[in-house]
């Protein structure tokens, strides 16, 4: 007759064998995509429009930009960074690091015409 003890033995052994086995690693994605994968669409920028929403959105409270007359020291000065457009965009839509997103605020259009405007006088006056 098998002792209490070696019953538990038997049965801890057992369960340890079962939890062993070969690994493999199993990943959501697909080894092959059929089909194509939308791309918002894209939304253009009006500078003269984004010029509007630079003064009415706080942004003149923490950037400088001669061209609107921002003297901000919170986030970068604009005329020496001089950001591209799709830079202006990730980070009004995303925010980073002290400055928030405004994704909630401003549409997609008003965030391509800030962009559009900041990309384009930044650093120019």
């Amino acid at each position: 007759m098998i002792s209490v003890v070696g019953s538990l033995v038997l049965v801890a052994s057992a369960l340890l064998l079962a939890a062993c086995g070969t690994t493999t690693t199993t990943t959501p994605t697909p080894q092959t995509v059929i089909g194509k994968v939308a791309t918002p669409p894209v939304v253009k920028g009006d500078a003269t429009a984004g010029k509007q929403v630079f003064e009415t959105a706080g942004c003149k409270s923490c950037h400088t930009l001669k061209d609107a007359a921002a003297t901000g020291t919170v986030g970068p000065n604009l005329d020496e960074k001089m950001p591209p457009q799709a830079l202006v965009i990730d980070r009004v839509t995303n925010g980073k690091g002290v400055m928030p997103s405004f994704s909630g605020q401003l549409t997609p259009k008003q965030i391509a015409d800030v962009a559009a405007y900041v990309s384009s006088v930044a650093g120019k006056s």
